[in-house]
């Protein structure tokens, strides 16, 4: 007998879309994701779509209409409750655009509850266009299946940061100057954490001092060789997520 073919699909378009879902909702969709599902993936009325909201989880959903402008869903079924996400924020210190990108997809694709960038002394950046962070992360979030959007905060200087910083939080920082070993540092710790990295040139001697005062702080290294920004943020996020965060857990 042959066997019930999954449903939805796994080839179903996935978007995050700003209404709160419900069984029986009825929405429609404008602009650049209608384009996406009406030009790109040529949906027709039937069809098969995989929404998430950020706020009740995952929905298979039906093509109703598709029309030049606007594609008209109803949401049917309640597949998966938004995820819990642990309780991690990486804080990393701004970098060139295409560099930073590409750390604020690959957190996104390792679980990270929030992204805050940092401005220190040797940043190359001191700007970030939020908007179009935002949408980064969402894209990221859709291909990698996650129900929960990171939250993305606007960049704080690195003395703000650290005046503001919540002592039930461990802020482990990735100091090319040399620590403990990455690994059993995130195993002896539990609790709310954040790892913080630095920029292309590093943290100032200053800096670091600034940053080793504070008492929730923990130096680490993560390993022999001197890693890029973006190589340290993406490597110590998901060692945290290895050892302390959810890749153990069981779907």
């Amino acid at each position: 007998m042959p066997a019930t073919p999954a449903w939805p699909p796994k080839s179903a378009p996935r978007l995050f879309v700003p209404p709160t879902l419900s069984e029986g909702a009825a929405l429609v969709i404008e602009g650049p994701q209608a384009h996406y599902l009406a030009r790109v993936m040529r949906v027709a009325a039937g069809d098969d779509v995989v929404l998430c909201d950020d706020a009740s989880g995952e929905w298979a959903a039906r093509v109703a209409e598709v029309g030049k402008r606007a594609v008209a869903l109803t949401c049917e079924v309640l597949l998966r409750a938004r995820e819990a996400v642990p309780d991690f924020t990486l804080c990393a210190a701004l970098l060139k655009k295409d560099r930073f990108d590409w750390v604020l997809e690959k957190a996104t694709e390792l679980g990270v509850a929030r992204i805050q960038p940092v401005l220190t002394r040797r940043c190359v950046a001191d700007k970030l266009n939020l908007e179009r962070a935002h949408a980064l992360v969402t894209e990221a979030a859709e291909q990698c299946a996650r129900t929960a959007l990171p939250v993305i905060a606007a960049p704080v200087k690195l003395e703000a940061l650290l005046r503001d910083w919540a002592p039930e939080r461990a802020l482990f920082f990735a100091d090319e100057a040399g620590g403990a070993p990455a690994a059993p540092a995130f195993a002896d710790h539990a609790g709310p954490a954040a790892l913080l990295v630095g920029p292309e040139g590093g943290f100032d001697d200053a800096e670091r001092g600034a940053i080793r005062a504070l008492p929730p702080a923990r130096a680490i290294t993560l390993g022999p060789r001197i890693l890029r920004g973006e190589t340290a943020a993406v490597a110590g996020t998901a060692l945290w997520m290895a050892i302390a965060g959810d890749w153990g857990a069981t779907t």
